[in-house]
């Protein structure tokens, strides 16, 4: 189909259990999403990577991503992202290769050089920790795969040679942003973790960047957590079973599954979880559509990101998909700013 005029949006879901629930049931409930968000006209589609976490059922982002593909038609589907210091890059490489093959065209490999998880698990995972420019070293080692060119090199990653996956790399920092840059590479922030860093970041990624055989120019993606709904009131309540639960990682080091609706709404804050939850939301797009067409043009006119990727993370099925139609809707106004380097106060 074709797509509706306005503001680039995607998606990135981290497939949310809730109180009730289980991760069977949300990973049948983000499979039974994607092609609606195709029908609306978004135009792709991440799964995060998260370990030992009974809240986020997004522990292998490769198999949900073709399981995404095989059940839409035009969207991209990908990784928000594949956390690499996790993972052999030759076996990232085959798993992303197999899904550009069978879906060519359509797939995404966001990665990120977080481990995602506790020291246990990620030791778990049998990689051992990377020091200094390690992650630099496992991009350019997954990239070489995509494409070889080392005849004294006696690996081949099938099918990774016949088609390569759109690389993104992600990062909450200018570190990651920079090296972004350096490799002519996308480059994905997430605004819902470090909001105040946007737009330093987005500025020190087109400082940095140099074109590449993938890229001429700098190319951005904002990821931020966004609620909507009919009313300001109405888009917090259904976003306050994930604020809660956000709260209780943040002062009990607790990630069980996120809160219900009812156990939000009956929910007690103290005056420091309210000013929490105050900052949070404050510098995230949560509100009715005109609120959220506003801060959605205030952030794109700030940063001027290319694309909103919309982190939604609701207990009702139902309410989620009436977010991503208001979003839609609510960014049909919006247009994105020409890309600028800002200058340094």
């Amino acid at each position: 189909m074709s797509r509706p005029r306005g503001f680039p949006l995607s998606v990135l879901d981290v497939v949310p259990v809730f109180e009730g629930g289980s991760a069977t049931r949300a990973l049948r409930d983000t499979v039974a999403l994607a092609p609606r968000i195709e029908e609306l006209g978004y135009l792709r589609y991440w799964v995060a990577e998260h370990h030992s976490t009974p809240g986020l059922a997004t522990s292998a982002p490769g198999i949900l991503a073709g399981r995404l593909a095989a059940a839409t038609t035009t969207l991209r589907v990908g990784s928000g992202g594949v956390l690499l210091p996790n993972h052999a890059p030759l076996v990232v490489a085959e798993q992303f290769g197999t899904l550009e093959a069978l879906h060519p065209g359509r797939v995404d490999l966001g990665l990120g050089r977080a481990p995602g998880t506790d020291p246990h698990t990620a030791r778990a995972l049998r990689r051992a920790p990377e020091d200094g420019d390690g992650f630099a070293r496992q991009v350019a080692e997954l990239n070489g795969y995509f494409a070889p060119g080392d005849p004294a090199s006696p690996i081949t990653a099938v099918p990774a040679a016949d088609g390569r996956p759109e690389l993104w790399l992600l990062g909450s920092s200018t570190a990651g942003a920079g090296l972004a840059g350096s490799l002519g590479l996308p480059y994905a922030f997430a605004h819902q973790i470090n909001p105040h860093a946007t737009a330093d970041a987005l500025d020190h990624y087109r400082r940095s960047f140099r074109p590449s055989p993938y890229l001429d120019r700098p190319r951005t993606l904002i990821s931020a957590l966004v609620t909507v709904a009919g009313t300001d009131r109405a888009a917090r309540e259904v976003a306050a079973p994930y604020l809660l639960g956000k709260t209780r990682m943040r002062t009990v080091r607790r990630f069980d599954a996120f809160p219900s609706a009812r156990t939000a709404a009956g929910h007690t804050y103290t005056e420091a979880e309210a000013q929490f939850l105050d900052e949070l939301a404050g510098h995230q797009l949560i509100g009715a559509p005109d609120t959220v067409r506003g801060r959605l043009a205030d952030l794109v006119a700030r940063t001027g990101a290319d694309e909103l990727m919309a982190l939604t993370v609701v207990p009702d099925q139902a309410d989620r998909l009436r977010s991503f139609e208001l979003l839609a809707e609510a960014a049909r106004d919006v247009r994105p700013e020409p890309a600028r380097l800002r200058t340094a106060p």
